[in-house]
């Protein structure tokens, strides 16, 4: 009998919430309620594919033996040191009758939830990817719960670009729903030359924002957003530095801190930095993977910040068109996310497989 969850498929220990579990049961047969993805590419978490990247000091061989390793050991795509995984695009192979994701065979869909709680099976030992970005072309298959989430690839965009969005859609959603409940409120985005953060730039002003700021870490991407012209200011600053960053976001805004500050970068020790720019009565959201929680809490707590936190779970109904539909209306933001791929593509190929 399946769980619509997906206990099921847990294997060790069993019995708990795929996410939690240590091992799933990564094979094709599906119960009455699952579907069966044929994957075509793979969508790595940013916060998990620099951690591997840094821990193998760029080596690509190397990267793509320990993805390897991670996903024919566990059954699923779990990065042990962040905990994060991504997300992929494939074809639906096979739907058991039950199910009620409305999806049918022969659908080109990406999956909405993470790979850290979808069994996953890869069959082409990666020979495609040279280790050397997010985006990992693969063979395999991989499991739906009657509780996943999925949604079909638009026609009028690239798979790699939809992915691409579809894969961070819940960070300007859920920026939308934050920045509406303020009156013109002054909103900052950490990374916000990223996928994320360009995305809930354009969300943020779409929302009503009276003021942008976008925070950099290097002058390459000051240059490009401010180009793009998707925020009112850019601020540099490293989010790792609490102080300088809340210098630069004061700076940035006239003396003041920022009523909503999201979080979207891919490094851990930002937290501070985020409480620090945001004024009492303000929210921050944190999407980034590599924020730690518990420093987030105690060090609000200990700089006597009144703040609301909010974690950015990936998830808000309508999230995937809406995301889509920014791409599609805001060209700045589209000319990002095509000017990232082209730039991954381009990269020389380090450690491809024969």
């Amino acid at each position: 009998m399946t769980s619509p969850i997906g206990l099921h498929r847990a294997l060790e220990p069993a019995g708990v919430l795929p996410q939690a579990a240590l091992r799933l049961d990564n094979s094709p047969e599906i119960g009455a309620d699952e579907v069966r993805i044929a994957v075509e590419r793979l969508n790595l978490d940013a916060a998990s594919y620099r951690q591997l990247a840094t821990k193998h000091a760029g080596d690509g061989a190397a990267v793509r033996a320990e993805v390897l390793e991670i996903i024919g050991s566990r059954g699923k795509m779990q990065n042990p040191v962040t905990g994060s995984g991504g997300m992929l695009i494939g074809t639906v192979e096979a739907v058991g009758p039950e199910s009620p994701l409305g999806l049918r065979v022969g659908d080109r869909v990406a999956t909405l939830v993470s790979l850290t709680l979808t069994p996953l099976k890869i069959t082409d030992g990666l020979k495609h990817w040279d280790g050397g970005g997010e985006q990992v072309p693969c063979e395999g298959h991989a499991i739906l719960f009657a509780r996943s989430i999925a949604a079909v690839l638009p026609a009028d965009l690239d798979p790699e670009l939809a992915l691409a969005v579809m894969d961070v859609c819940g960070a300007p959603a859920l920026t939308a729903r934050v920045v509406e409940k303020y009156d013109s409120p002054t909103v900052v985005v950490i990374g916000g030359a990223g996928k994320s953060g360009s995305l809930s730039l354009a969300a943020a002003r779409k929302a009503g924002a009276a003021r942008t700021v976008g925070v950099v870490p290097v002058e390459r991407e000051r240059a490009a957003l401010a180009q793009a012209g998707l925020a009112d200011v850019v601020a540099l600053a490293d989010a790792r530095d609490p102080v300088a960053l809340a210098d630069a976001v004061r700076e940035a805004l006239g003396g003041r801190a920022a009523d909503v500050t999201v979080v979207c970068v891919d490094v851990p020790g930002c937290e501070h930095g985020a409480i620090l720019s945001t004024a009492d009565g303000g929210t921050v959201v944190f999407f980034s993977m590599a924020t730690s929680f518990a420093a987030a809490a105690l060090g609000a707590e200990g700089l006597a910040a009144d703040v609301t936190m909010l974690v950015g779970n990936g998830y808000v109904p309508g999230h995937a068109p809406y995301a889509l539909d920014l791409l599609r209306q805001v060209p700045a933001v589209r000319s990002m996310f095509e000017s990232r791929l082209a730039h991954d593509a381009a990269r020389p190929a380090s450690g491809t497989a024969d």
